[in-house]
């Protein structure tokens, strides 16, 4: 799952990057309300960590503005405060949740997952095609029966290729949605990662799920 974080206090921002990274999660991060808005509505996320005050912007602002470019992304609102007007205005501006600083980190993650499970967007709670099942929420894989056991990296991989099926997708943009948006690496990483994936969801099968399109990137075939 690829989520976006609001955060102005950079040790916070940094440690929800760090513990969501951990939990499979690719996570992009900014420190003020402007950067915010334009990035949610530029990319697609599937979840937004938003806190309320910030520089430039107002966290309120930017879930209004959000909404009304029909960004429907569930966000869940970080602040300090706790007083239940700061809550219903929250909810009222369109949020999906909200949680109240010093928070668990484990209920975050809880919470993220939930959200994707009943956001507001139209998606079907498992993913199929080539023959394949995902469950997002679960972070669960089958063919047929078979339940197929992948890293993170691997599942958000395979999630980004599957939700994509029968579309040539480039390296570059993989490694954008899967990785991060500043990965240096080598992009072969994406190879690798793919063969590792052949090997747990097609060879045991003796089925062909991803091609390789030469000089171009991958496709997962949807049959």
């Amino acid at each position: 799952m690829r989520v976006l974080v609001i955060e102005d206090e950079v040790p916070l921002a940094q440690l929800v990057q760090r513990g969501l990274s951990k939990n499979g999660f690719v996570v992009e991060v900014v420190h003020n309300g402007v950067d915010g808005l334009w990035l949610a509505s530029e990319e697609a996320f599937d979840a937004i960590v938003l806190d309320i005050m910030l520089p430039g912007m107002h966290g309120y602002d930017v879930l209004r503005r959000l909404r009304e470019r029909e960004v429907w992304a569930p966000v869940l609102m970080l602040t300090a405060k706790d007083g239940e007007f700061d809550q219903v205005d929250a909810l009222d501006l369109g949020a999906d949740d909200y949680l109240t600083k010093p928070f668990s980190f484990p209920v975050l993650v809880a919470r993220l997952r939930a959200l994707t499970r009943r956001t507001p967007v139209s998606r079907p709670i498992a993913i199929r095609a080539g023959g394949l099942q995902l469950d997002p929420a679960a972070a669960r894989v089958h063919r047929g029966d078979t339940e197929i056991d992948l890293t993170p990296r691997e599942f958000n991989l395979l999630h980004f290729l599957m939700r994509r099926p029968d579309t040539t997708i480039s390296k570059s943009e993989i490694l954008q949605h899967v990785w991060d948006p500043a990965f240096e690496g080598d992009d072969n990483v994406v190879e690798v990662y793919v063969g590792y994936l052949r090997r747990k969801i097609d060879r045991p099968f003796g089925t062909d799920t991803i091609t390789t399109v030469r000089g171009v990137g991958y496709r997962l075939e949807d049959s």
